[in-house]
């Protein structure tokens, strides 16, 4: 018989469990009991006459372990997990023993561990250790819910295959799902969950069933004891318990205890921006209603009386003076009390970047100072306060790190950085650092985590590690369809963390060169129509000391013409552009560090072969556009590029050409006399041409022109409509004339953009945003003689996608209407848009942000300013929701109703579709 372990400790009624233990094998250690009596200092020795002798306290030399159970895992690895290793000295029993346990539970692998005494030979010991291993999940099967929700629980439970089900598994799981239900109204979800157990292998099957029951809704909400605030004006205040309201559209009732207790202090909050600083909630009371399955609260407050501001002291200020404080507190004597707005005052917990105190302090190296407001005196009505400072001394910037990215350099992060080693210590530069970063596009902007480390308030320093998360940078467009004529493909890519340095390593193809934060971009698309080739490059950094970033770009694009009646190509009759840009921006210093100016050069060649629409009056030839764009620009948009919560973006820029009718000797006035028509028409060519009293034509024909004729019955001279039937000459000339006119486009244009970010309630994870847009353009030139050219108009109405076009063109969104429809057929030269849109975030995740929104829109434009009239707008409004992933970029889908006439028709444009596609946030 196998020598047992006998247990024996003062108290006799263990030696009744003791006694108890006659099975060849005894436990050592059992999880539950036996380890706890280790820590207790139990000890061992031997027990009976037919055991082996047992030296308690004796060292031993361990002889082996020997796995017993069924397991899926190799012994030797159970063994090496424990800690323990064959030769060792140990105790038994012992810390080796107690410590092996633990390590072993940890793994969360086993149901039981118990080690027995296999053999003991002089000094060594020989152990068994019977462990059981815990079952694995094979599968997850939901009972009460739809079919398209499953796989989503399965994933927000991890409830993978192969993984470990133990007791905390099912009951995190359960509570998680009956707190999600309840979260959605439904009070009364029951989760029940079993396992089967496969007898053919360790695993189970999980079948859990949930049981939703109705959902709870809010029947009524009384109050007692209010006087001052009418029960109206209180539940108005509850912004998440609401009544049942058919008429209320975005705020469902339900109950949910943690936001109930929420809007509890709501109230009372309520209370204190009136002056009401002692009211408080009495007594609460929710019950239900089982006959109508509604829930009933009953609240009583208590409001006290209404106070006032008296005198406001502040103390311990050497830094500031009284008149500064006082001023940014904004609060004076005879004031009505508000304890929420002097909270706001001295330190504005939901605004990181607020005019406060606290932060007053904090963005001039005054880390330690300590802002407390005390009432020291209440008399009747009013209340005295004293403003407590404690300044502490300045903290500087000492150690600065960043961690999480794996695939950008340290260095493209560190340029971005306002909170330099050494530097003194500054809020405003912490959470302006944060915006930065994400800005770059590169990183989880939600996720962006400054650590305080070291915080030494006798060294006055600090040092700060920026943790990141990176996210996908790169993004793919491959798109393809039927539209106008034909198939149209689209192949799109854009690497937007490229390394241009690491293009001829080869190791650094994982699988591009990334992590210089550099930008390139290439786009092909084709169609039986229209071929374009483009590609750009941009370096924020240009140079690497200096934020100047250059940019360029190169593209390419090849027109065939097509005729939409008889839906034919002819490839013999093409319009080919080339263009080539070059820019540099460089961020300022003042007015303030938001400011951007920026210069760019860009050339646009156009060339004509037999491509006769309407766009020139000549289908032979060539233009060429050689401009030059200055732009000033501000923006303080923060903190996620994808969803902006606050801030702003403004912008002014000028695209304009040389003034070449100013040196190039050409009389454009003159270039289409009326003297080139009166030689072409003789005298007997006019008899047959029928006059009216007005001068014009009658009976007109195909073509016509004015002209001054001389009539050789009355030898009078007349002004009119000439019918020519045959204008191959007329074109022919008019063709020279529009190819001096536009060899080279001479013209200036001048665009502006105001885009507001107001958040109105929740926080960046959830806010509810308002956008405010507006946007003015406008294409003048410098010699009416010589008019506005044909290209860079504006094109406004629908998704706002330009396509293929590279002729110059701005295409302007404006949903409700067909794309392009609210401008004349070569587009206008003046234009104008504002809009409204509020957003609301679904979710704003790393791999996907979504954010559902609304709008009002109002634009239009005009062919030139004479007409121009900013009040005669076309109108809609509508809904739609937007998709950004990192690899696909910008994806959405509006829906809006235009309740004007597009020009030239009478109806309504009525309900559009847009899909958004790669369009900015």
């Amino acid at each position: 018989m196998k020598p047992s372990l006998a247990i024996k400790k003062e108290n006799e009624d263990l030696e009744k469990q003791v006694n108890k233990l006659n099975n060849p094998k005894v436990s050592i250690n059992h999880i539950k009991t036996l380890l706890t009596l280790l820590f207790l200092g139990v000890v061992f020795q031997s027990n009976a006459q037919d055991r082996l002798p047992f030296d308690q306290g004796k060292k031993y030399i361990l002889g082996n372990v020997n796995v017993l159970g069924k397991i899926s895992y190799n012994q030797q690895t159970v063994v090496t997990f424990s800690g323990l290793e064959k030769g060792q000295n140990i105790s038994v029993p012992g810390e080796e023993i107690s410590a092996a346990i633990k390590k072993l539970g940890k793994l969360g692998l086993f149901s039981d561990i118990d080690f027995y005494i296999n053999e003991i030979k002089g000094d060594s010991i020989f152990l068994d250790l019977e462990i059981v291993e815990l079952p694995k999940l094979s599968e997850a099967k939901f009972v009460g819910i739809k079919k398209n929700k499953v796989e989503e629980l399965i994933k927000e439970n991890s409830l993978t295959k192969g993984k470990i089900v133990n007791e905390n598994l099912i009951t995190t799981t359960k509570n998680y799902l009956e707190n999600k239900y309840k979260k959605d109204g439904f009070f009364n979800t029951k989760v029940n969950i079993r396992t089967i157990a496969d007898t053919t292998s360790n695993t189970v099957n999980m079948v859990v069933n949930i049981d939703k029951g109705e959902k709870i809704k809010i029947k009524q909400i009384a109050f007692q004891g209010n006087k001052e605030f009418s029960s109206k004006k209180l539940k108005k205040s509850m912004k998440n318990t609401k009544v049942v309201n058919p008429v209320r559209v975005f705020k469902a009732s339900k109950f949910i205890k943690t936001k109930y207790e929420e809007d509890l202090v709501k109230i009372v909050d309520n209370y204190k921006e009136k002056g009401f600083r002692d009211a408080r909630v009495v007594s609460d009371s929710v019950w239900l209603d089982k006959k109508k399955n509604k829930l009933a609260i009953n609240i009583k407050v208590e409001e006290g009386r209404k106070y006032y501001f008296g005198n406001i002291k502040f103390l311990g200020n050497s830094v500031y003076s009284d008149q500064l404080l006082s001023t940014i507190l904004g609060i004076k004597k005879g004031d009505t009390y508000n304890g929420v707005l002097l909270e706001k005052r001295v330190a504005d917990k939901t605004k990181p970047d607020g005019e406060d105190l606290t932060n007053l302090y904090q963005n001039n190296g005054y880390l330690f100072s300590n802002i407390n407001p005390v009432e020291v005196k209440t008399a009747n009505d009013s209340i005295d306060f004293e403003i407590r400072v404690t300044e502490g001394p300045i903290a500087y910037f000492n150690k600065i790190t960043v961690v999480g990215n794996d695939k950008t350099n340290d260095k493209v992060i560190y340029r971005e950085l306002r909170t330099k080693p050494g530097e003194k210590y500054s809020k405003d530069d912490l959470v302006r650092t944060i915006r930065e970063i994400g800005q770059l596009g590169f990183f989880d902007p939600e996720a962006i985590d400054p650590k305080f480390k070291n915080v030494d308030p006798t060294a006055g320093t600090v040092d700060i590690e920026y943790n990141l998360v990176e996210k996908g940078s790169s993004q793919i467009e491959l798109q393809g369809g039927y539209g106008g004529g034909g198939f149209i493909g689209t192949l799109g890519l854009s690497f937007n963390n490229f390394s241009v340095k690491n293009m001829f390593k080869k190791d650094a193809y994982k699988p591009l060169p990334m992590g210089d934060g550099q930008k390139v971009s290439l786009r092909l698309q084709a169609s039986t129509f229209f071929q374009t080739y483009s590609l750009s490059f941009s370096e924020p950094w240009f140079g690497g000391k200096k934020p100047v970033s250059f940019s360029t770009s190169l593209s390419q694009s090849k027109q065939f013409l097509y005729t939409g009646s008889s839906a034919s190509v002819d490839k013999s009759k093409s319009f080919n552009i080339t263009s080539l840009s070059v820019g540099i921006a460089k961020r300022l210093t003042v007015p303030d560090d938001y400011f951007t100016l920026s210069n760019a050069v860009s050339f646009q060649y156009y060339d004509l072969n037999n491509y006769n629409t309407g766009l020139f009056t000549f289908g032979n030839g060539s233009s060429r556009n050689l401009a030059f764009n200055i732009g000033l620009s501000r923006n303080s948009k923060g903190n996620n590029p994808i969803y902006p919560t606050k801030g702003s973006e403004f912008s002014l820029s000028t695209k304009f050409t040389l003034p070449y009718s100013l040196f190039n000797n050409i009389d454009y006035a003159n270039l289409g006399d009326q003297a080139e028509y009166k030689k072409r028409y003789s005298a007997s060519s006019i008899q047959d041409l029928n006059f009216g009293a007005d001068g014009v034509l009658i009976n007109d024909g195909d073509y016509i022109k004015e002209a001054t004729v001389v009539n050789p019955l009355t030898g009078l001279t007349t002004t009119g409509i000439v019918k020519v039937n045959d204008f191959s000459e007329a074109d022919a000339d008019q063709s020279k004339i529009d190819q001096k006119r536009f060899n080279w486009l001479e013209y200036y244009k001048v665009k502006f953009k105001a885009d507001w970010f107001t958040k109105l309630y929740g926080n960046d994870q959830n806010a509810l945003v308002l956008r405010t847009l507006g946007e003015f353009g406008y294409l003048g030139a410098y010699n009416s003689a010589r008019g506005v050219v044909p290209f860079e108009r504006f094109f406004v109405g629908g998704d706002g996608l330009a396509n293929f076009a590279l002729d110059g063109r701005e295409v302007v969104q404006l949903r409700g209407y067909p794309n392009q429809s609210l401008s004349s057929v070569n587009g206008g030269s003046i234009y104008n848009k504002f809009s409204l849109e509020l957003r609301y975030p679904i979710t704003l995740k790393a791999q996907a942000s979504i954010y559902a929104l609304s709008f009002l829109e109002a634009g239009t434009s005009f062919d030139n300013f004479k007409d121009y009239n900013p009040f005669s707008l076309q109108r809609s409004a509508g809904f739609g929701i937007r998709v950004f992933m990192p690899a696909f970029g910008l994806l959405g889908i509006d829906f809006a109703h235009g309740f004007d006439a597009v020009p030239g028709l009478t109806e309504k444009s009525g309900w559009q579709t847009h899909f958004i596609i790669g369009q900015q946030f």
